[in-house]
């Protein structure tokens, strides 16, 4: 198991983008969170095996259909979270 924070820049709020998310990291049995931040981007812990973080990083880089994201910066991190994928509002 393996956990990475990760910062969503572009056009990523008012786009359903968490809750694509959402879906996504459940499908891929992830744990979690995810929440917009004040700066217009969207933030988000996520913990599960290397092949599924890291094909929700990939979703991440362009989510969804009306997001335009331009950057994604992924940073691990040491704690796991252990189940739930969690919108924080």
């Amino acid at each position: 198991m393996q956990s990475r924070h990760l910062l969503v820049k572009g056009k990523v709020q008012g786009v359903f983008f968490r809750a694509s998310a959402k879906k996504v990291a459940e499908s891929l049995e992830l744990a979690g969170w995810i929440k917009n931040v004040p700066s217009g981007d969207v933030e988000a812990v996520i913990s599960g095996t290397e092949d599924k973080v890291q094909a929700f990083i990939e979703w991440c880089h362009h989510g969804p259909a009306e997001a335009k994201v331009t950057e994604v910066i992924v940073t691990a991190r040491d704690e796991v979270i252990d189940e739930g994928f969690t919108i924080i509002k």
